[in-house]
């Protein structure tokens, strides 16, 4: 039975990895045409009915090119860190509470901290085993902005832990049968969609791909596979951070049709964001961290922990 139980988690796991992959293709499809739309023309459209298989006859292109990579990097760091940062961003997804009990833990929130400060390793190694200055300089830019907003987002998410009172995601859709967390804590979920936006360097936040002083940043000297592997962990984060937004704060049923209304809602979010926002300025970016959300988050924090405190104390006078 266990080696059944073992198979069984196996093939799911494969299943859950496809249609992450299949979401992430067709994910950047949809940006390609909402960009095409907002600038008043008409994205991809030729490869198939609609363009629709553009995103596969891109990774054919992507992983077919001649794979190139410069002598003096540190060859085997270099070639490994786009297939760690893969690995990750498929693996977070582990954490999301499947009722068909593919992985069932409790400590699901912990899961995900740990797998967000990880991807802050793959981004750090990538520039620096590239061994060239602008690869280094992204690298270094990408990995101080994750570390300044991934600590507003784990205050963030420890205030909701305190609200609910577990680290299990399940809860949280239990604890939403009447009333969304988006109703009751609408700041948090406006500073945890801009916290998440910074946290997959997506614009007004891309600094690591700032081109105009950096040429693409960390990423600059990967080209093909490696390139694509890092292309698609930035996608598979950005759905990801939408099924967890939903999960969170639109009281996420992982079972209903609506749920992935609102993942594909929040997803166009993050590409609305892109089409509309010029860039931001760095130091701006760094103060917006540590001045503004970092404060906003201990306060909130303290609320919950206060409201708690009293709900308990009124309970068991």
């Amino acid at each position: 039975m266990n080696l059944l139980d073992g198979l069984l988690a196996i093939i799911g796991s494969l299943l859950l990895v496809i249609c992450v992959m299949v979401g992430v293709a067709f994910l950047t499809l949809l940006e390609r045409k909402v960009l095409g739309y907002i600038q008043i023309r008409k994205g991809p459209n030729k490869v198939g009915f609609m363009g629709l298989l553009q995103p596969f006859s891109d990774a054919v292109k992507l992983f077919t090119k001649e794979q190139t990579y410069p002598l003096i990097s540190n060859y085997i760091s270099y070639y490994f860190s786009p297939v760690f940062s893969l690995f990750l961003s498929l693996m977070v997804w582990l954490c999301l509470p499947y009722l068909i009990k593919l992985y069932s833990f409790n400590l699901g929130v912990l899961f995900f901290l740990c797998c967000l400060s990880l991807g802050v390793y793959t981004v750090m190694i990538a520039g620096w085993s590239s061994n060239s200055n602008y690869a280094l300089l992204g690298g270094l830019r990408a990995v101080a902005q994750t570390i300044s907003y991934e600590v507003s987002l784990v205050l963030l998410l420890l205030s909701l832990v305190f609200l609910i009172g577990g680290y299990n995601l399940l809860m949280f859709e239990k604890f939403q049968d009447y009333v969304w967390l988006f109703f009751l804590c609408f700041p948090l979920f406006l500073v945890w969609f801009v916290s998440s936006l910074a946290e997959t360097n997506r614009t007004p936040f891309d600094f690591a791909e700032g081109e105009s002083e950096l040429v693409s940043g960390f990423n600059v000297e990967y080209s093909s596979g490696g390139f694509a592997l890092i292309f698609l962990a930035e996608y598979a984060s950005i759905l990801f951070m939408s099924a967890l937004m939903s999960l969170l704060f639109l009281g996420g049923d992982l079972y209903s049709f609506m749920f992935f209304i609102k993942l594909s809602f929040i997803s166009f979010m993050f590409i609305w964001v892109r089409g509309t926002l010029p860039r931001f300025r760095y130091d701006k970016l760094m103060y917006l961290a540590w001045k503004s959300f970092l404060p906003f988050s201990l306060n909130y924090l303290f609320f919950f922990i206060s409201l708690k405190i009293l709900i308990l104390s009124l309970l068991i006078n």
